[in-house]
């Protein structure tokens, strides 16, 4: 936020937030998936969570011929493939021929090791928004219901913050 005023630049300093995986497949079968950062739950009733793809990056091609979304949540111990969909750029390299997967119910790629995901339909493209283009989200599908326990910690941007994306931010 250059020539920003600095209380503000403090303020969008980013927290050390949950890190997400989102994937698509489009109807030509193409899959894409990334390491996500912007991400969010923002409405209760009806349910729906909105995801932000850099401009830069492949899997935001993919996911604008898409109609569903999976967004998966990976425990603080899944940093290699945090790792693998932050720093692999799809375009070079097939991530999912790396990582155990399934199509969901609607062709969204599901990652079979993360700790929870939900696959979302495409309700909204918000593409004016600067460098990445928001996708709101309804939830249609869900992860099962883990054993009861604590809850494992889940992974964040400190966990991640050092690696080298597959492509400019």
């Amino acid at each position: 936020m250059t020539g920003s005023d600095p209380e503000l630049v403090a303020f969008a300093e980013p927290p050390d937030g949950t890190m997400y995986v989102v994937t698509a497949a489009a109807a030509d079968g193409a899959r894409a998936g990334c390491l996500v950062g912007f991400a969010s739950q923002c409405s209760i009733h009806p349910p729906r969570f909105v995801v932000w793809l850099s401009t830069a990056n492949h899997t935001l091609r993919v996911a604008r011929e898409a109609s569903f979304l999976a967004v998966h949540v990976l425990g603080g111990d899944q940093r290699e493939l945090a790792e693998l969909f932050g720093t692999e750029c799809g375009a070079r390299v097939d991530k999912f021929a790396r990582v155990p997967w399934r199509p969901s119910a609607d062709g969204a790629p599901v990652l079979s090791e993360a700790r929870a995901w939900f696959v979302g339909r495409i309700e909204q493209r918000m593409e004016d928004t600067g460098d990445h283009v928001g996708f709101l989200l309804a939830p249609v599908e869900q992860s099962p219901d883990r054993d009861a326990g604590p809850a494992p910690r889940l992974l964040a941007l400190r966990d991640v913050d050092e690696l080298t994306p597959g492509h400019p931010a």
